[in-house]
């Protein structure tokens, strides 16, 4: 039975139970109440009068109290048909539209009714959730898709240095010992970068955090990169010092936030031309004294601005080509930053004017006091 047939027939048994009430009630205490106020009055020395006056109360007691009881249960059943009537439309279409996500169509909004508030906000929280689903859908589609992309080409390096191997077209010398190294290291990084982005973004990424100063994470990572910079042809120049002299300090996991930094100054490289330069400071905002941050900008080949809506999602290259191809990693290293930063209650933006004009990668921080 349909639910708004049982809340119609519930309210209306509600309705009968509190007619019923009123006239056993009325039946029990109506007549001696009566009959008392006539006694009061001096008609109990006329009986015929009393007894008549007693029926023609009881009959017009009766016959008032059952019209109105009968005309208000009809109007209460009428009522409430009307209303269950709509809420049974809300939530048929609730159920339907239940079922069609649970048969994966998400593009079929649930109708806004209208006929109430609360209803209207139910609906608008399930189409929300549906929305939702479906961008994770495609989002994990999208992941199978290029996390399938991204290993073929190890896979397929491997296969033919196998093949030729078993054809005696190569020898098992140090360079194919050495393409044999590189691939599985690449298929390595794919498969932890994909579990740190993973635990990143579901809030299971496990942080041991102490009190770090950005300026020295970031010169640690300047040290680092130096020697690739200078194979590349580009200028790395490392400002580790905050302009108010105060130290940038920051209640966070080093090891993660030296991940950062090193996938920013890693990014820019990938994106920077020889005889480009590349600029990371460690700063104190003057308008913003609860936060800290590292600004990487380089000189390099630019964002076009629909690439930037799309720069921190797993996998997605804004590019066909770099500078330096060697450098190409494994396509998460943005969206593990980001999710790194947000896990730490903190940001990572990036900002271009366009192709040819470089870039500018800012990771915010909330700052530490010096005792904390």
């Amino acid at each position: 039975m349909p639910l708004s047939r049982r809340l119609v027939m519930a309210q209306g048994v509600v309705v009968a139970a509190m007619a019923l009430s009123v006239v056993v009630v009325a039946a029990l205490v109506a007549p001696p109440l009566f009959d008392l106020h006539m006694r009061e009055a001096g008609h109990d020395k006329q009986p015929g009068v009393l007894d008549h006056a007693e029926t023609a109360f009881r009959d017009a007691g009766v016959v008032g109290l059952g019209a109105g009881v009968i005309i208000a249960v009809l109007g209460a059943v009428v009522v409430s048909g009307l209303l269950t009537r709509g809420l049974g439309r809300h939530l048929d279409a609730l159920v339907d539209g239940a079922e069609r996500v649970g048969h994966g169509v998400y593009n079929q909004p649930v109708p806004a009714v209208g006929g109430s508030r609360e209803l209207d906000a139910v609906t608008e929280a399930f189409n929300d959730m549906a929305e939702r689903i479906a961008a994770s859908e495609q989002a994990r589609r999208r992941m199978l898709t290029d996390l399938a992309h991204e290993m073929r080409t190890p896979i397929a390096s491997l296969r033919v240095t196998v093949e030729a191997l078993e054809d005696g077209f190569v020898d098992l010398d140090e360079h194919t010992v050495s393409v044999f190294h590189d691939q599985l290291s690449r298929l390595t990084r794919l498969a932890s970068d994909i579990k740190d982005v993973s635990a990143a973004e579901e809030g299971r990424l496990d942080l041991h955090r102490e009190l770090v100063d950005l300026s020295e994470v970031l010169a640690a990572s300047g040290r680092a990169f130096g020697p690739q910079y200078t194979d590349a042809g580009v200028v790395l120049d490392i400002d580790s010092g905050t302009a108010s002299g105060r130290r940038a300090l920051v209640r966070a996991d080093r090891a993660r936030v030296g991940q950062v930094v090193d996938n920013l100054l890693r990014n820019a490289l990938q994106h920077t031309p020889s005889g480009g330069q590349v600029n990371a400071s460690a700063d104190i905002p003057a308008d913003a004294g609860e936060w800290v941050r590292i600004v990487v900008k380089d000189t390099g080949i630019g964002i076009d601005a629909h690439d930037l809506a799309h720069l921190f999602e797993r996998f997605y290259r804004a590019d066909t080509s770099r500078p330096h191809d060697s450098q190409t990693g494994t396509g998460v290293g943005l969206s593990i930053s980001r999710a790194i930063a947000v896990a730490h209650g903190g940001t990572l933006t990036a900002h271009s004017r366009g192709p040819g004009h470089g870039a500018t990668f800012v990771l915010t921080l909330p700052a530490a006091a010096v005792g904390s």
